[in-house]
């Protein structure tokens, strides 16, 4: 979904300073369809719900983890 992607990249370089709706309405959608998009990319766990500015919305972080491998077992 093109609009899906749009809203994604808008949202990364938006940082908080907007709202998730106005800044669905700055790229031409209605609140419908925002709200939508905002589903499908929580689905997918690309954002979280997070209050963060003026956005409630955040990208979700990738957690680093380091395997360590136990050599004995008791």
């Amino acid at each position: 979904m093109k609009n899906k992607e749009t809203y994604y990249n808008a949202l990364t370089e938006n940082n908080g300073r907007l709202n998730e709706i106005d800044l669905g309405e700055k790229l031409g959608f209605d609140e419908k369809e925002t709200r939508e998009i905002i589903a499908q990319l929580l689905f997918e766990y690309k954002i979280e719900y997070l209050a963060h500015g003026a956005c409630d919305y955040s990208l979700m972080k990738t957690a680093k983890r380091k395997h360590k491998k136990e050599t004995q077992y008791q």
